[in-house]
């Protein structure tokens, strides 16, 4: 089956604008148009009609579903505004427009009820109220979707591969020379896994050195901002005093974690070594600087765009995309020298 994909391939130009040629939308030249119509029409290229009219009046708009009832960071949040911003030049350049969907637009509408309200063609679900039941329901509605965090059914999700991001952070701490290392994560949820991967993770890595994670240094926090994590800490070093070495699974929780240890005492990373995740923009003003994990908020809003453009010209897309994520490495982790060295 031809995608817009391929035809980016074979005539050169990006997805979305084979997209805008597709759908007779954008500012494109006549002489482009037609080089990827009939470029197209050689190929074989037809799209899936039938899932082209689910949306009568192209509307030209794109639902956006964006809650912040767990995490408290709005668009300062670093994941989902840098990525708000790369998805919405995407989506202009493909002749679409954002809408914001929210469920007190209307006394007891829901997101479905307000994008047929709308004639929303597509819709980019970033970050849903905990545990909505309406998402379990999303992929079945008919209008093209895509998630960059939720995993909901029947609807591709692009996120980070966070999976390996908890296999290295395990392994720098034990190239680092630590053994005594804590994890402290936020609630697993199985719909929205970014804690449980990067906990899955970290323990396979413990499973590659022969090793054995001990529950005792997993505290999950019972939230995402900074006064958990600093709550989380407690309880997680009251418990072990003897870890040298923390893995926490967003910076938010890093900076509260890292708040309780300077008050007890503890020198970072010299008595305790901490590596978060997120690379906050905060992060740089934080003493000592975090060592974290950066997720590709460009990529994962191009890769999301180009997704849901294919599903709007009426193509499949896959149920999971990973984008890989790069390590910073900065001064709040301790590595022991060679007599130093603790033993495993």
């Amino acid at each position: 089956m031809i995608t817009i994909y391929d035809l980016a391939k074979q005539t050169g130009f990006s997805a979305p604008t084979i997209s805008k040629a597709l759908n007779g939308n954008g500012k494109l030249s006549e002489e482009t148009r037609q080089t990827i119509l009939e470029a197209a029409k050689k190929a074989g290229y037809t799209a899936n009609m039938a899932a082209k009219s689910l949306s009568t009046k192209h509307s030209r708009l794109i639902g956006v579903i964006l809650e912040d009832v767990a995490m408290k960071r709005g668009f300062e949040h670093p994941l989902f505004g840098g990525l708000l911003n790369k998805f919405r030049n995407e989506i202009e350049m493909a002749g679409y427009d954002l809408l914001f969907l929210s469920k007190h637009f209307n006394e007891g509408m829901s997101y479905i009820d307000h994008c047929r309200y709308r004639d929303v063609e597509g819709i980019l679900v970033v970050n849903p109220i905990d545990d909505d039941e309406e998402m379990k329901s999303l992929g079945d509605c008919g209008i093209p979707c895509v998630s960059t965090n939720e995993f909901i059914p029947g609807v591709c999700t692009v996120v980070s591969d966070n999976e390996t991001a908890g296999k290295m952070a395990a392994q720098v701490f034990f190239e680092a020379g630590h053994s005594k290392i804590g994890f402290l994560g936020a609630p697993f949820r199985e719909n929205s896994p970014a804690a449980i991967e990067r906990f899955k993770g970290f323990k396979a890595e413990y499973e590659s050195y022969g090793l054995e994670f001990d529950e005792r240094y997993l505290e999950i926090c019972n939230a995402w901002w900074n006064q958990a994590g600093y709550e989380g800490m407690k309880k997680l070093y009251e418990r072990c005093p003897d870890i040298t070495a923390v893995f926490v699974v967003c910076d938010a929780l890093a900076f509260g974690a890292m708040k309780y240890l300077l008050e007890i005492g503890k020198s970072i990373p010299d008595d305790i070594s901490i590596i978060g995740f997120d690379d906050d923009t905060t992060v740089l003003r934080a003493a000592p600087t975090l060592s974290t994990f950066r997720q590709d908020r460009d990529r994962i809003a191009q890769l999301a765009s180009e997704v849901l453009l294919q599903e709007i010209a009426g193509m499949p897309a896959p149920q999971v995309v990973r984008v890989p994520v790069q390590y910073i490495n900065r001064s709040s982790v301790r590595r022991f020298n060679r007599v130093s060295a603790m033993a495993f």
